[in-house]
């Protein structure tokens, strides 16, 4: 009995040397806990807002002039694709042209938005001049949507995208694209994927996870309320935005 009295009180002493690591592991869970902070609720609705704009805007050039406004990607394909097309004599100089200017375009709105907002910070004058990045947005909308003509408008479409494009990640971070969903939908499944291996890891048991694990999983919960509520609100603008374009028709 004495001798496993002593023994157990040489044993005794590790939780306390367990102790140092367990804080450890509080503080960077809470370093990861605030490593992303989930916007307002009000500053999530104007971006989603944004989204449903943009998702309006780009069904609406399609179904009006046959182009995609915001699809950058697809638009520097079709270069490449009308370059070919064009040596070959299967395309002509228009098609090329077209799908430059919509690259170009897209480039000058997102250009104009870094001489309205060089940085994301208060200046004398507001901040930053969102409201004019705002109103310049809105302007170039309007004036596509009553200009004739098919290549005009859809590049003022372009650049209005480009414009609201960097005014967006120029304030809340790459995270917020509202023109586009190709980053969200890539973002919505990678953090989908890094929940799943967590559970996986613990066997599907929430009580087994530690305190840095719970925080990472926090992390990208918020992210995945941000994320999925850009696309839903993209999606439901370019539905509203079809059905729109068939009750109000646009200039010939």
């Amino acid at each position: 009995l004495f001798a496993f009295a002593a023994m157990s009180q040489q044993v005794q002493p590790a939780p306390c040397e367990s102790s140092p690591n367990t804080k450890k592991m509080k503080e960077k869970a809470a370093q990861i806990s605030k490593s992303f902070q989930r916007p307002k609720f009000w500053v999530m609705g104007f971006g989603w807002c944004l989204a449903a704009c943009a998702g309006a805007a780009n069904v609406i050039a399609f179904k009006s002039w046959n182009l995609y406004a915001s699809h950058v990607t697809g638009s520097t394909s079709a270069m490449a694709f009308r370059l070919e097309g064009y040596h070959q004599g299967e395309y002509g100089s228009e098609s090329l042209k077209e799908a430059c200017l919509l690259v170009f375009s897209f480039l000058c709105g997102a250009y104009a938005c870094g001489l309205l907002i060089d940085k994301n910070q208060v200046h004398f004058m507001g901040k930053a001049f969102y409201g004019l990045a705002l109103i310049l947005n809105s302007s170039l909308l309007a004036t596509a949507a009553f200009i004739p003509g098919r290549l005009l408008p859809v590049c003022l479409v372009a650049a209005a995208c480009g414009l609201q494009n960097a005014m967006c990640t120029s304030h809340f971070g790459a995270i917020i694209r509202t023109t586009h969903v190709t980053g969200t939908v890539t973002d919505i499944g990678s953090t989908l994927g890094r929940i799943s291996m967590i559970y996986i890891r613990k066997g599907c048991r929430c009580s087994k996870l530690d305190d840095v694990e719970r925080a990472e999983v926090g992390v990208d919960a918020r992210k995945l309320g941000v994320l999925f509520g850009l696309w839903s609100f993209y999606f439901m603008g370019g539905l509203f935005g079809v059905y729109m374009e068939n009750i109000i028709p646009g200039p010939p």
